[in-house]
């Protein structure tokens, strides 16, 4: 991939042609897996189609076997062979856009849009600055974002039809923007959806893997949504590192991030919702979009662990409703989280050094 190029490709469940769990999919290189929809590469077909140019060549520069692409709806490639493709294909029809939109991309103009970001104070400040500068690319498209209470949107308006690349385009812009989102905080940014207007594509499977969050078909529009507290969070990144991740962007962005810096705050919120509900790792995992094998070794790199959380959530609840009401002490318990009220009464007393009762006559009394 040529400096200034910005690229960005979609990991997968699938290695070699064969479906894997997606827990052990997250150990494999992610440039040895499989995920690419052939559709994909069909897409990028029809754009050397539409201008009377002949794909032979880069196809077989990225060893891509027709069976890749036309093999039907389970046809997968590569991002490696992804990276080819697409590196091939910008340069020989000398569009970074891949044909999406009515006028060509010169090269290096999604460098451009990263190079005005990254100084940016935070994400908001950078992806609001991504957004408006897209439109000096091209007009086909409009990308917004927009916070509504507690979640912040990235919306791809369309005003042109985008014709046969239609789905081909949407998912790789909305795709690009969420890879580089992650790179400029060095974190994980989980989806709470994205969202296609249009129905589910015959390999609708891959988009579980392309975007981590629910995909939601027939939207009125395209979008990617997420928690707006991501917003507030510097970036990590500067000048030099932006000079070193232009060099080859793709094995930086395909990565999964480890990291979500925002973890914390996003299990303690999901305890706190419910605080009588025994939240077992699996269930929280699944809600929070990770294997709990993940969950745990995430917090743990975070200084914190599951059962710490739980125990501050339980015991802030505890405390709370000992000050406020007069419920009886086990009702208190069931509320906090606790089957029974001896094993309330034993955690509580680790937490204050008091029991219940005591505490509650404690915190009454006139000082």
């Amino acid at each position: 991939m040529k400096p200034g190029r910005l690229q960005f490709v979609p990991r997968a469940d699938t290695l070699g042609g064969m479906a894997v769990p997606a827990s052990a999919a997250r150990d494999l290189p992610p440039l040895a897996v499989a995920a690419t929809p052939g559709a994909f590469v069909a897409a990028i077909v029809q754009a050397y189609q539409q201008r009377g140019m002949d794909p032979a060549r880069v196809l077989q520069r990225a060893q891509i076997a027709p069976i890749q692409w036309q093999g039907g709806a389970g046809a997968r490639i590569t991002a490696w062979q992804m990276e080819a493709l697409s590196d091939g294909a910008m340069r020989e029809l000398d569009d970074e856009a891949l044909g999406w939109f009515s006028r060509r991309l010169p090269w290096g103009s999604y460098g451009m849009l990263a190079r005005a970001s990254i100084s940016s104070p935070t994400l908001g400040v950078a992806l609001a600055r991504w957004c408006r500068h897209h439109a000096l690319l091209t007009d086909d498209i409009l990308l917004q974002l927009a916070v509504e209470s507690d979640t912040a949107r990235v919306t791809l308006t369309e005003r042109r039809d985008l014709g046969a690349l239609r789905e081909f385009c949407i998912v790789s812009v909305l795709r690009n923007l969420h890879g580089v989102a992650c790179w400029f905080i060095d974190s994980r940014l989980p989806l709470q959806s994205a969202e296609f207007p249009y129905a589910p594509p015959a390999h609708a499977d891959a988009y579980g893997v392309m975007f981590p969050g629910p995909a939601q078909f027939h939207a009125p529009a395209a979008a990617i949504a997420f928690d707006a507290r991501y917003l507030a969070l510097p970036l990590t990144r500067d000048e030099a590192a932006l000079r070193v991740m232009l060099q080859r962007a793709l094995p930086l962005t395909v990565l999964q991030y480890r990291r979500d810096r925002l973890l914390v705050q996003r299990v303690r919120q999901a305890l706190a919702a419910d605080p009588s509900a025994p939240h077992s790792a699996e269930a929280l995992a699944e809600r929070l979009h990770l294997s709990a094998r993940t969950l745990h070794r995430q917090l743990r790199e975070e200084g914190a662990s599951l059962q710490a959380l739980k125990d501050e959530v339980r015991r802030a609840r505890a405390v709370e409703l000992l000050q406020r009401t007069d419920r009886p002490i086990k009702q208190v318990a069931q509320a906090a989280g606790f089957v029974n009220e001896k094993s309330f009464i034993r955690a509580f007393r680790g937490w204050t050094g008091s029991a219940p009762a005591e505490f509650r006559r404690a915190s009454r009394m006139p000082t």
